[in-house]
């Protein structure tokens, strides 16, 4: 079963998805192929305490690496993106080239931008941290703006 909670951060409110107690989503408002509210179950803020906190210890500049438990629902070409996402270190970025040679496909770049705009749990997964293969900044569900933050965020040029 399905439920959500709406939490506050620098970038908006942030709508937490669990699916039996497992987090399955995080979306900012007006975020790209953000799934219909229905889609999120009933609220109950009692279930998401340890995805707050962490999330909370992120925006404060002490956690650099996420521990939750997550189920992600895609094909199984997604789940290598969104696993090989999980392996940036923070600060860092890599092209979407450099991910889909790491898949063992040099030639699947789009393929791989592709599955990055359909990942279900930003920020803690994460996609903001791909970039083109020049370096500069492409596509990002929640806005190239956020996508700007959250780099300069994780190299030390901004604080909250």
């Amino acid at each position: 079963m399905k439920n959500h909670t709406v939490i506050d951060s620098p970038y908006g409110p942030l709508t937490l998805v669990a699916d039996d107690g497992v987090l399955c989503g995080l979306y900012m408002a007006e975020q790209r192929h953000r799934p219909p509210q229905e889609n999120f179950g009933p609220r109950d803020d009692t279930l998401f305490g340890a995805a707050e906190e962490q999330l909370e210890a992120y925006f404060e500049g002490g956690l650099k690496e996420f521990t939750l438990p997550l189920r992600m629902s895609g094909t199984p070409f997604q789940r290598e993106v969104w696993d090989q996402l999980r392996r940036i270190p923070y600060g860092e970025t890599r092209s979407y080239g450099e991910l889909a040679g790491f898949l063992g496909n040099p030639g699947a770049s789009r393929a791989v931008g592709l599955a990055n705009g359909r990942n279900p749990i930003g920020i803690i997964v994460p996609c903001h941290r791909v970039v083109g293969a020049s370096g500069g900044l492409t596509g990002y569900g929640g806005g190239l703006d956020r996508k700007q933050r959250l780099l300069d965020f994780e190299s030390g040029a901004a604080l909250f």
